[in-house]
């Protein structure tokens, strides 16, 4: 399965307190490495074992869950692997390392003609962080990050490196492709890319009613479709986008820094700021941003209709839910948030994916509607994510990996099928829990 590696030392930082994006996770780490090639990543893991150490690599702290937390551990920088190995035109693939970061892998596509066939709705994560966990965008026929992996390189407990692909070692890449951490710290990976193409996004406001009534057709009748019902208000912002033989035609720049930067980050941070300090005035802000968001419609390259700047800190759970049972979630959400006393400033965002065969994606083994409900930073719970999880597991729902939920691997596998073929590879690749911490105890078992 494995080879050796010649060692090396890698770079050996200063430790210090790691906190994620949104604030609500930290760790004390008791080294911080920052290795700048699979040799030297490995001997670093090759040390940590001798030391009794646990080994986590963390990206750019989007996840919300506790699953990079390296508390008392090593914790891996991948600050340094960041290299394009390769671009196989006539394979249709990249090659690159495992922390560059998506944005600046799609602009290197571009310059190169090439694309990544679907995205999420952000960009800063590194390529391994965001698999890892199972980021995801929405779509028809196209599925998650994770699912356009062509082949890894992974380092595994005993300090070897390893590759993996559908043909060789065909387990491992099985379970790493979104491995949460849990195989080994995966150091480069290989996608599968397009020639470049255009989107046309076209943006609506349209009545919850509306949308949840339209929903199947909404959802079938375009390639990538998604919207966001305001709480407090029946109003939803509905996106289509869908492949366009061109001509570009992007947002002028005004209208897009207008749109997408002064009131989706400046305005909207100030109204989350005023509607926690003054929770009673939620619903009348709702209402105005509800209709804050107008009709338009532009064309342009692939990433750029897919992703948008989302500066406005908060801390996120989101469910992958059967596709069938999409619009009764829904609306069994609508009644928990009007028979309450909550006030829910953020939108709640709904996407979808086909089934694919991934062990542990979301979307595995059906076609699926994720929904995602959000809290301002610094904003008291009160319950709204419990009982939204309530609905959710109900319904057999997943939560996404690196958002939070309480589940844990009893749970989980009820829902998971392959859960155990994941749990058993486990078993064999890293038996000392190497790469494990408390989240992956609660979630995997021990």
């Amino acid at each position: 399965m494995s080879k050796a590696t010649s060692g090396s030392r890698s770079t050996t930082l200063e430790p210090s307190r790691w906190s994620n994006w949104a604030g609500n996770q930290s760790a004390r780490p008791v080294r911080v490495v920052a290795p700048a090639s699979a040799e030297e990543l490995a001997e670093a893991v090759r040390r940590a074992a001798a030391d009794g150490l646990a080994v986590k690599a963390v990206g750019s702290g989007h996840s919300f869950t506790s699953i990079a937390s390296a508390d008392g551990g090593v914790l891996v920088r991948p600050d340094r692997l960041t290299a394009v190995r390769r671009i196989d035109r006539e394979a249709g693939t990249v090659t690159v390392e495992s922390g560059l970061p998506l944005e600046r892998l799609n602009r290197l596509l571009e310059a190169a003609g090439l694309s990544l066939t679907n995205m999420g709705d952000v960009m800063v994560q590194t390529v391994a962080g965001a698999t890892g966990t199972g980021t995801h965008g929405t779509g028809r026929d196209s599925a998650s990050l994770s699912a356009q992996i062509r082949e890894l390189e992974i380092v595994l407990a005993d300090g070897t490196v390893a590759t993996c692909s559908a043909t060789e070692n065909a387990d491992l890449f099985q379970g790493a492709r979104l491995g949460l951490g849990a195989l080994g710290v995966v150091s480069a990976i290989t996608f599968g890319v397009e020639p470049l193409f255009l989107l046309t996004a076209h943006e609506k406001p349209m009545r919850l009613d509306e949308v949840l009534a339209d929903f199947d057709r909404l959802t079938e009748a375009n390639e990538h479709f998604e919207f966001y019902w305001f709480p407090h208000t029946d109003r939803c912002s509905t996106k289509r986008n869908n492949r366009s033989q061109g001509p570009a035609t992007p947002l002028p720049r005004f209208r897009e820094w207008l749109d997408d930067e002064f009131l989706s980050n400046t305005v909207w941070e100030g109204a989350c700021r005023v509607g926690r300090r003054f929770p009673s005035a939620i619903p009348a802000i709702a209402q105005v941003s509800s209709r804050a968001w107008s009709e338009r419609g532009y064309t342009d390259v692939a990433y750029k209709v897919f992703t948008s700047p989302r500066r406005v800190r908060f801390v996120e759970m989101e469910y992958a839910v059967p596709r069938a049972a999409a619009t009764e979630v829904l609306r069994e959400l609508r009644a928990l948030v009007e028979r309450s006393d909550w006030r829910i400033s953020f939108p709640v965002e709904v996407r979808t994916a086909p089934a694919d065969d991934l062990w542990l994606s979301t979307a595995s083994g059906r076609d699926t509607c994720y929904i995602a409900v959000h809290l301002y930073r610094g904003t008291a719970d009160r319950g709204y994510f419990a009982e939204v999880e309530r609905i959710m597991t109900a319904h057999q729902g997943r939560p996404h990996w690196g958002k939070l939920h309480t589940r844990d691997a009893e749970y989980l596998a009820s829902v998971y099928p392959r859960l155990g073929d994941f749990t058993a590879l486990r078993d064999r690749v890293d038996p000392e829990r190497r790469f494990g911490n408390g989240y992956l105890r609660r979630v995997l078992g021990a």
